[in-house]
């Protein structure tokens, strides 16, 4: 599509409604079930990071490059090495399956949610033009 030509569509007043009321529970659902789905992923990470320590530990004969420091403030030593081996033969690092959501964020998207919905149910136009849709659109 050329860039500068605008889209000039017209869509059902009640459809976008429904999907502001939609895209709201699932912003309400999704920030409610991030600390349960935060401790969740921390509990696989703590569980990752014993596997590829036993991993690492028992694959040290192939390290190379081997790096120590001691740390004397905190009477810490820093053993680090380097393995070169195929993506597939340690175990995979868990991934966020959510995004986090800052209160300040959450606050701020509801609140545009929850007014652009009652401002939507005020009005009598059956169709919704596109510079509304698109003032909406990033929530949809």
């Amino acid at each position: 599509m050329a860039r500068g030509k605008a889209i000039n569509v017209k869509i059902a007043t009640p459809k976008i409604i429904k999907a502001l009321e939609n895209a709201l529970d699932k912003l309400n659902k999704d920030y409610a079930s991030q600390e349960a789905n935060e401790a969740k992923y921390q509990k696989a990470y703590k569980s990752w990071q014993k596997e590829i320590g036993k991993w690492a530990i028992a694959n040290f004969s192939k390290s190379e490059n081997l790096r120590v420091n001691y740390r004397s403030w905190n009477k810490t030593l820093n053993v680090d090495f380097d393995i070169i081996t195929e993506e597939t033969s340690f175990p995979t690092e868990p991934e966020k399956d959510f995004e986090v959501i800052h209160q300040h964020s959450y606050r701020e998207s509801k609140n545009e949610l929850e007014n652009a919905i009652r401002i939507l149910k005020m009005t009598d136009e059956e169709t919704v033009n596109t510079s509304t849709y698109n003032a909406v659109a990033q929530y949809l």
